[in-house]
């Protein structure tokens, strides 16, 4: 059995920068414009993957040739400058977004916090949440209601856990996202920035408990 965790090989991700559209100042230049928008709309859907036709001033490579491996047990740290590719990178490796090229295999039960409220639907409670969450990770409700107690006082969100998580502040949802994120006990756990949302004794309690 491998001890791979994550293993990256020649990972490339290209985005296409948006260039204006002329628009015609004419009835019928814009009546033709509405007629033959469907197949406009049509071809750029068909492009949004294919570059080879793209102008180099046209597109952005965020990433270029990684590769990587992560065993388990270990704990990687990315760092870099602003638009360097980190986020880009880490919604690749959570499967938010597809790379261009390159090959990605990751071997265990994946959970991310990427974003303020990722993973959250903003409609149902906090404790709603929790079993959502535990069912995307393939959890049985069983094994969810043994950790349930211990997710809502590491969050410290008691007053609210029955309160739609659309009305938490920033740093309530982060705090409930990363006790449901530890206590589900994924085997690779993805972490952007989101951390610095919290206070400096619940980042404190965040490095314990990884």
């Amino acid at each position: 059995m491998t001890d791979l965790a994550i293993k990256v090989d020649y990972l490339n991700k290209k985005y296409r920068i948006g260039a204006k559209e002329a628009i015609n100042d004419t009835l019928g230049g814009r009546l033709s414009d509405f007629i033959l928008s469907p197949l406009r709309n049509f071809r750029k859907l068909k492009s949004l993957s294919e570059f080879s036709q793209e102008k180099e001033e046209d597109v952005i490579l965020a990433l270029r040739d990684i590769s990587f491996e992560v065993k388990k047990g270990e704990v990687l740290g990315i760092i870099g400058h602003n638009g360097a590719g980190k986020s880009t990178l880490l919604k690749i490796l959570s499967r938010i977004t597809q790379p261009t090229t390159g090959e990605i295999i990751i071997n265990g039960r994946v959970s991310s916090l990427l974003e303020v409220g990722t993973g959250f639907h903003p409609e149902l409670t906090g404790s709603e949440n929790i079993y959502l969450n535990g069912t995307i990770l393939g959890m049985k409700k069983k094994e969810v209601d043994s950790k349930f107690n211990e997710i809502v006082e590491f969050s410290g969100v008691e007053k609210f856990i029955d309160t739609p998580v659309k009305r938490y502040s920033s740093g309530m949802k982060v705090r409930l996202a990363f006790a449901v994120s530890a206590y589900l006990e994924p085997e690779i756990l993805i972490i952007d920035e989101v951390l610095a949302v919290g206070d400096a004794e619940f980042q404190k309690r965040c490095l314990g408990k990884m």
